[in-house]
């Protein structure tokens, strides 16, 4: 098993805790959940501080090149990660490439809004409330590393190979974040503005530099130098 499948499994087990520790607050102490509303981001001491922490410090290393401790499939998007293949790049099949899996990740796209309006009608008839919304990005936070180390029904829909190719790896946190939408107040606002950064980064990066995100372009891409091993073909074979 990669180094780096090890530490997702271990990020994995601490969000399932996380998820756990929110549900406990949400039972026992909802007070804590003040920190929601409006600016009492700067009012009230809560234990969701930290969470935010940890949540802006993830979406910051979304933004900026880091050589390493950091997946490829996140960090494709930069110079310092792209390796040219020797032979010439086929631009026309790159961009045949490109288009194709943009239009299937708008697709998912599409979907995932749907989702998101369903859970926006539930919080406006009053079904739902603004915790319960919180929960559910915590949740989606869980579901994030579930699809990477586990099952993922976004890389059937895409038809994608692997985490180190998807098309929307950085993705997560616009998805993570989205039911905040209606929560508004400083906490759920930030966390929704930079996922928003942090995916334009990504999406400006695919229009500017495709040749970074295709393996038969960036030889970082391949499976022959891949270093992660996250994906579930990789541990099939060992299992073999």
């Amino acid at each position: 098993m990669s180094r780096t499948r090890k530490i997702y499994i271990i990020r994995l087990i601490g969000r399932c805790l996380i998820l756990t520790l929110c549900a406990v607050l949400c039972r026992l102490q909802r007070n804590a959940f003040a920190v929601l509303d409006g600016l009492n981001f700067f009012r009230t001491p809560s234990p969701l501080h930290l969470l935010w922490a940890v949540w802006v410090a993830d979406m910051f290393l979304q933004i900026v090149p880091i050589k390493n401790k950091v997946p490829i499939g996140s960090q494709k998007l930069f110079a310092n990660h792209f390796r040219p293949m020797r032979e010439k790049i086929n631009y026309e099949a790159l961009r045949s490439y490109i288009v194709s899996i943009t239009k299937a990740a708008y697709k998912v796209f599409l979907l995932w809004c749907l989702l998101i309006i369903g859970i926006g009608v539930l919080y406006y008839t009053g079904l739902i409330g603004k915790i319960t919304l919180f929960m559910l990005s915590v949740l989606f936070y869980v579901c994030d590393l579930i699809c990477v180390l586990v099952w993922c029904p976004f890389r059937l829909m895409m038809k994608t190979r692997c985490c180190t190719t998807c098309r929307i790896f950085n993705w997560d946190h616009l998805m993570m974040f989205s039911p905040l939408i209606y929560v508004g107040g400083f906490f759920a606002g930030s966390l929704v503005a930079m996922a928003a950064v942090a995916w334009l980064v990504w999406e400006l990066c695919v229009m500017m530099y495709p040749e970074r995100f295709w393996d038969h372009s960036n030889a970082a891409l391949t499976c022959q130098e891949c270093t992660d091993k996250l994906c579930t073909q990789y541990c099939r074979k060992l299992r073999e």
